[in-house]
């Protein structure tokens, strides 16, 4: 990710804000299909939104009242400074910071890892009364330079700076699982990073202290081994009802083993993913019918949502909500929240079975495998795939009477969404991106297999299903 301080340069051109995505949205087909607010094509309510009718949670430990829908503060709306530069908005950040407040939202979740968030964070939350929100921000250490004791400090003490407090409602160890248990070691544990941070939260600088999961079990494992010496106070994981129980055994990506866990040991959760990287805001038509015959007012998003809201020991639940639209379904989701019945969850995991075997690659753009050194932009080449695969656009036959506008939209859309310098043809397979993954992902064989599909295209082929069966041994 990046700023001065972290290994992960231009944040947010990254993330895909700007020129870029403006451009974006004037592809057809499958290319992201965009409002007038720059949103990619999603079914919102158009009911009113409540206000006063938020569903709480209390913090076990401080008794604090947590807004349930909490704000994720990694894309914030961008505007062009005076040089041209693609810069945060910060008043359309404080537009949507007083919205957010006003109809309840107590919890804002930042990281120096994200850019400018936390600066931009601080000059709108610091607006109101210490007590009018919780804020949570995180030890973005990932690389080595980092690691020692002093770097370290350093990151915690700039972080309180810079979102303008005098003490961290939620502090977390950033990116556990990214290296093993010995990456989490030498990141917090063998330097006396993590002892510091106890210290911390004893003099009140921190009033709870937990760690976001990514990646390899056994550090997940291994540090909640460690409870009764560090009293964990939460632990962030990814979990939607997608991820809960449908990875074939492998139980760093079952939520519904990273949240048992937690569960065991009376910690709470906090709730990331929920739309698996917006994944479950823009289904298929046919999940979309489904869901549409049991509730049509409802978004997507908001059954998302409603999964990982109704578990018990979750505290909130994030959601980036770049646009107004984001927001405003949100809050009606949560106001009040309407646990699922047997019926929906029902139709929940029927979805889940069909998403787990479609040709859809697991990608939810964390962002994590970025920057690639040699130029791929990663996530958007997995998106625009993604794209054509939920819009029907990868015909198995060029005798199909919608192959030549497939084929078209497709290869058009491509060279829209993703500059051709970035493609996937330019990936050499070095697999540098791969352990960085918390999906898992064989990103390497996926680029092959795309720039293959890419290539059979140009050549006036067809989506075959050989090539079919290949990319689903790629992401197993």
């Amino acid at each position: 990710m990046s700023d001065n301080h972290i290994n992960r340069r231009n944040f947010l051109k990254v993330m895909g804000v700007g020129a870029g995505a403006a451009a974006a949205a004037t592809v057809p087909g499958c290319s992201p299909k965009k409002s007038d607010s720059g949103l990619e094509d999603e079914s919102f309510s158009t009911a009113p939104v409540p206000k006063g009718k938020m569903t709480y949670r209390y913090d076990k430990k401080t008794k604090a009242k947590v807004s349930l829908l909490g704000f994720g503060c990694m894309r914030f709306p961008s505007t062009t400074n005076e040089k041209g530069e693609d810069v945060i908005d910060q008043e359309a950040v404080n537009h949507l910071v007083d919205y957010a407040i006003d109809h309840g939202i107590t919890y804002f979740d930042t990281a120096p890892a994200y850019g400018q968030s936390e600066d931009v964070v601080g000059i709108s939350l610091s607006r109101y009364p210490r007590d009018k929100y919780l804020v949570a921000t995180k030890l973005s250490n990932f690389d080595p330079s980092t690691w020692s004791l002093e770097a370290a400090k350093e990151m915690y003490h700039t972080s309180l700076k810079r979102i303008k407090v005098d003490y961290v409602d939620y502090y977390l160890l950033h990116v556990v699982g990214m290296g093993g248990v010995k990456g989490a070691k030498s990141r917090f544990i063998d330097n006396g990073m993590l002892d510091f941070l106890m210290q911390e939260r004893e003099a009140g600088r921190i009033r709870n202290l937990g760690f976001s999961y990514h990646g390899d079990v056994e550090a997940y494992d291994y540090l909640l081994s460690q409870h009764d010496k560090y009293k964990w106070d939460f632990v962030q994981i990814q979990l939607n009802y997608v991820d809960w129980e449908n990875h074939g055994g492998d139980k760093g990506l079952d939520a519904s083993y990273l949240y048992g866990e937690l569960e065991k040991r009376g910690i709470q959760a906090v709730i990331m993913e929920p739309l698996l990287g917006g994944r479950l805001a823009r289904l298929t038509p046919t999940a979309l019918q489904m869901l549409k015959k049991i509730h049509p007012d409802l978004s997507p998003a908001s059954w998302a949502f409603r999964f990982a809201g109704s578990k018990p020991i979750v505290l909130t639940v994030l959601s980036g909500m770049t646009y107004m639209e984001h927001l405003q379904d949100n809050i009606r989701t949560f106001s009040p929240l309407t646990s699922l019945t047997n019926e929906e969850q029902q139709t929940l995991k029927t979805i889940a079975d069909l998403m787990l075997h479609s040709d859809l690659i697991p990608c939810t753009q964390c962002k994590y495998c970025m920057p690639c050194p040699y130029g791929l932009n990663i996530p958007e080449v997995f998106a625009h795939y993604n794209r054509c695969v939920n819009d029907k656009m990868l015909l198995k036959s060029s005798s199909d009477p919608n192959y030549v506008k497939a084929r078209r939209e497709f290869l058009y859309g491509y060279d829209r969404s993703v500059p051709k310098l970035r493609q996937a043809n330019h990936c050499i397979g070095c697999k540098q991106c791969e352990p960085k993954c918390p999906q898992g992902i064989k990103i390497s064989d996926q680029m092959e297999r795309i720039d293959k599909l890419t290539e059979n295209l140009k050549q006036n082929l067809a989506f075959d299903n050989t090539h079919e069966e290949q990319l689903k041994q790629g992401q197993e």
